[in-house]
Protein backbone atom coordinates (compact mmCIF):
# COMPACT_ATOMS: atom_id res chain seq x y z
CA UNK A 1 0.00 0.00 0.00
CA UNK A 2 1.18 3.53 -0.53
CA UNK A 3 2.42 5.57 2.38
CA UNK A 4 0.00 8.46 2.07
CA UNK A 5 -3.56 9.37 1.42
CA UNK A 6 -4.33 10.60 -2.08
CA UNK A 7 -7.74 12.11 -1.41
CA UNK A 8 -10.96 11.95 0.48
CA UNK A 9 -14.49 12.37 -0.79
CA UNK A 10 -17.93 10.93 -0.40
CA UNK A 11 -18.11 9.78 -3.99
CA UNK A 12 -21.67 11.05 -4.45
CA UNK A 13 -20.79 14.07 -6.55
CA UNK A 14 -22.61 16.49 -4.24
CA UNK A 15 -21.23 18.97 -1.75
CA UNK A 16 -23.23 18.19 1.39
CA UNK A 17 -23.13 16.34 4.70
CA UNK A 18 -24.18 12.72 4.91
CA UNK A 19 -25.92 11.20 7.88
CA UNK A 20 -23.50 8.25 7.73
CA UNK A 21 -20.52 9.66 5.88
CA UNK A 22 -17.82 7.28 4.69
CA UNK A 23 -14.19 8.30 4.80
CA UNK A 24 -12.90 7.15 1.40
CA UNK A 25 -9.23 7.16 0.45
CA UNK A 26 -7.53 6.35 -2.83
CA UNK A 27 -4.66 4.03 -1.96
CA UNK A 28 -2.05 2.78 -4.41
CA UNK A 29 -1.11 -0.85 -3.90
CA UNK A 30 2.27 -2.54 -4.52
CA UNK A 31 1.40 -3.02 -8.19
CA UNK A 32 0.62 0.67 -8.73
CA UNK A 33 -3.13 0.09 -8.94
CA UNK A 34 -5.37 2.62 -7.15
CA UNK A 35 -8.09 1.20 -4.91
CA UNK A 36 -10.87 2.95 -3.05
CA UNK A 37 -10.51 2.18 0.63
CA UNK A 38 -13.06 2.99 3.34
CA UNK A 39 -11.96 3.77 6.89
CA UNK A 40 -14.02 1.46 9.08
CA UNK A 41 -12.30 1.71 12.45
CA UNK A 42 -9.71 3.73 14.36
CA UNK A 43 -7.89 2.91 17.58
CA UNK A 44 -4.89 4.05 19.60
CA UNK A 45 -1.83 2.22 20.91
CA UNK A 46 1.18 3.71 22.68
CA UNK A 47 -0.06 7.26 22.01
CA UNK A 48 -0.29 6.68 18.25
CA UNK A 49 -3.50 6.50 16.24
CA UNK A 50 -4.26 3.77 13.71
CA UNK A 51 -6.92 3.31 11.03
CA UNK A 52 -8.36 0.12 9.57
CA UNK A 53 -9.36 0.41 5.92
CA UNK A 54 -11.35 -2.00 3.78
CA UNK A 55 -11.43 -2.16 -0.01
CA UNK A 56 -14.67 -0.43 -1.00
CA UNK A 57 -15.15 -2.81 -3.95
CA UNK A 58 -14.19 -5.97 -2.01
CA UNK A 59 -15.50 -5.57 1.56
CA UNK A 60 -14.89 -9.27 2.29
CA UNK A 61 -11.12 -8.83 1.82
CA UNK A 62 -8.89 -8.41 4.84
CA UNK A 63 -8.58 -4.92 6.26
CA UNK A 64 -5.37 -2.92 6.04
CA UNK A 65 -3.96 -1.05 9.04
CA UNK A 66 -2.23 2.32 8.67
CA UNK A 67 -0.75 4.67 11.25
CA UNK A 68 -2.40 8.11 11.29
CA UNK A 69 0.12 10.93 11.50
CA UNK A 70 -0.53 14.64 11.68
CA UNK A 71 1.58 17.40 10.24
CA UNK A 72 0.57 21.06 10.07
CA UNK A 73 -2.95 20.13 11.24
CA UNK A 74 -3.40 17.67 8.34
CA UNK A 75 -3.78 13.95 8.93
CA UNK A 76 -2.34 11.38 6.58
CA UNK A 77 -1.96 7.61 6.49
CA UNK A 78 1.44 5.95 6.76
CA UNK A 79 2.31 2.32 6.13
CA UNK A 80 3.71 0.46 9.14
CA UNK A 81 7.26 -0.70 8.41
CA UNK A 82 8.40 -1.72 11.90
CA UNK A 83 7.78 -5.43 12.57
CA UNK A 84 7.26 -4.99 16.33
CA UNK A 85 4.77 -2.15 15.78
CA UNK A 86 2.95 -4.24 13.14
CA UNK A 87 2.71 -7.24 15.47
CA UNK A 88 1.34 -5.03 18.27
CA UNK A 89 -1.34 -3.28 16.22
CA UNK A 90 -2.51 -6.42 14.40
CA UNK A 91 -2.86 -8.18 17.76
CA UNK A 92 -4.91 -5.25 19.10
CA UNK A 93 -7.10 -5.18 15.99
CA UNK A 94 -7.67 -8.95 16.11
CA UNK A 95 -8.82 -8.60 19.75
CA UNK A 96 -11.16 -5.76 18.77
CA UNK A 97 -12.54 -7.73 15.80
CA UNK A 98 -13.08 -10.81 17.97
CA UNK A 99 -14.98 -8.85 20.62
CA UNK A 100 -17.09 -7.19 17.87
CA UNK A 101 -17.97 -10.61 16.46
CA UNK A 102 -19.03 -11.86 19.88
CA UNK A 103 -21.37 -8.91 20.46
Amino acid sequence: MSEHQHGENCGCGHDHDHEHEEHVFLVTDEEGKEREMVMVYTFESEEKAYAVLLDRNDPEADGVIFRIEEENEEAFLVGIEDDAEWERVTRIYEEIAQSENEA
